[in-house]
């Protein structure tokens, strides 16, 4: 069963937004993967967002796609990937989101992956390029493997679609807190609470917030209306920054604290 529904009730009842952060998977390394993983549990985060490494990351800011190559000439792949869940799972108990794109899950075929995924002990899945419209199927598979499909919604996105996302989702909402790429950003978009409180209102699904949450007023502010926030080119400009460096985890640990809010207010 999932591990998701669990892990944002217990941030709720902390009071608290549940923090993801993302993290290439394979980048700098699969043992450096695994090693992130546990220290950003430890260090607060709620759930961990494993990014499968792609050679035509759309979604993906110029920060993640560097990333995504770095991983890709380190030889990550899907099936890297959910050895390196696996890995993962195998001591920590944080629930794992896989974010993908489908041609990496479509060459592997929907049910092997879902199988696959399954046993690596992942709980949602994110394929950013999937619309909820061609996704039942996919959905379908998921869901009887015991795994949520995660489907995101835009600032352009209306209030049928937006209805549509509500009833295919798992848990939550992803909202996509801008059009275009990943990537840090000075300032959030005036419209993003009205947008979020919307989504819930219309869906009845927790909301998290992703794409250019950068700052720790970016997570401050979304934790004031919705129930999770993503965490990801932030933490990757880290890595790059470091590299394999011995002070990698060190830095990447002060880097995500240094995001978390002064005050949780949920």
């Amino acid at each position: 069963m999932s591990r998701i529904p669990e892990a944002f009730e217990v941030a709720k009842a902390a009071g608290k937004v549940a923090l993801i952060p993302y993290l290439t998977a394979g980048d700098p390394s699969a043992d450096r993967t695994v090693e992130l993983a546990g220290l950003l549990q430890d260090s607060g985060a709620d759930l961990l967002e494993l990014g499968v490494p792609f050679s035509d990351p759309l979604a993906d800011g110029a920060i993640n796609q560097r990333s995504a190559t770095r991983a890709l000439a380190k030889g990550m792949s899907l099936s890297g990937v959910l050895q390196l869940a696996l890995r993962i799972r195998r001591s920590r108990s944080i629930p794992l989101l896989l974010f993908t794109y489908f041609n990496p899950v479509h060459r592997m075929g929907v049910a092997e992956f879902a199988a696959r995924a399954r046993d690596a002990g992942v709980d949602g899945v994110l394929v950013t390029d999937l619309p909820v419209e061609e996704g039942e199927d996919y959905r379908q598979i998921l869901d009887a493997a015991g795994m949520e499909a995660i489907f995101l919604a835009a600032p352009t996105s209306g209030a049928a679609r937006i209805r549509s996302i509500g009833k295919a989702t798992g848990t939550f909402v992803y909202y996509v807190s801008r059009t275009g790429v990943t990537g840090e950003q000075e300032l959030l978009p005036e419209e993003a609470r009205d947008r979020v409180l919307e989504i819930q209102r219309l869906t009845g699904k927790k909301v998290a917030v992703g794409f250019g949450i950068s700052r720790r007023e970016h997570v401050e502010e979304v934790a004031g209306f919705a129930e999770g926030v993503v965490i990801g080119s932030a933490l990757m400009k880290v890595v790059e920054e470091t590299g394999e460096g011995d002070s990698l985890p060190e830095r990447l640990v002060k880097r995500f604290r240094e995001l978390l809010p002064r005050e949780r207010p949920r």
